[in-house]
């Protein structure tokens, strides 16, 4: 029994980093072929980039929220006030010595997804851009209903993004248009959920 085990790790693992080398090496004959199965498997869980080697600090503060929608069975509707999906991350990175990747990156990155398949228009245009969705639409109702609770079957997320201004020593025609841009404000569609509460 405890061989079989080792053994199904070991062929896992081995699956794992098989496709990942397959999803970060140049395209091939190999990885084109079995693109399909490389993205099912890669994404969202084990996208590799080479940020870690040449970071892009982010040039905005963004602030996601998140309200839900409960229709009680006599038909009346109840939309909740904003929940800052944003703040609950902020928070459990700022009073963590040792925060996870999972808290400061999963919401940003689910985020980032979600623009770069969708564009502006909120339109999922391929089988990835529908799974970036669903992806941060249950992060969302699930921060939700662990945090406040309540019973609800839609969500509706705003981004609110502030440009970062540049510091006092830069200068030039690119500090002065990023420090006069305003804030953008961005409501999402309502998303259908599982049901969550009782």
């Amino acid at each position: 029994m405890t061989s079989a085990a080792v053994e199904l790790c070991l062929a896992t693992a081995l699956v794992h980093v098989l496709l990942v080398f397959l999803h970060v090496a140049p395209p091939n004959p190999l990885s084109q072929q079995y693109s399909r199965q490389v993205s099912a498997w890669i994404f969202p869980l084990f996208e590799q980039n080479w940020r870690l080697f040449a970071p892009d600090p982010e040039s905005v503060n963004r602030q996601i929220s998140a309200r839900t929608l409960h229709t009680a069975p006599d038909g009346t509707v109840r939309v909740s006030g904003w929940f800052d999906l944003t703040a609950v991350d902020n928070s459990a990175v700022e009073h963590n010595a040792f925060p996870s990747h999972t808290a400061q990156n999963m919401l940003r990155r689910a985020w980032s997804s979600y623009v770069e398949t969708h564009g502006g228009d909120d339109w999922p245009r391929s089988e990835r851009a529908l799974m970036v969705q669903r992806y941060l639409t249950n992060i969302a109702a699930d921060r939700i209903a662990g945090h406040r609770g309540g019973t609800f079957e839609s969500v509706q997320l705003r981004v609110i993004t502030v440009p970062i201004a540049a510091p006092a020593a830069a200068s030039g025609p690119d500090a002065s248009a990023a420090a006069t841009r305003p804030a953008e404000t961005r409501y999402l569609p309502w998303w259908k959920v599982d049901s969550h509460g009782n």
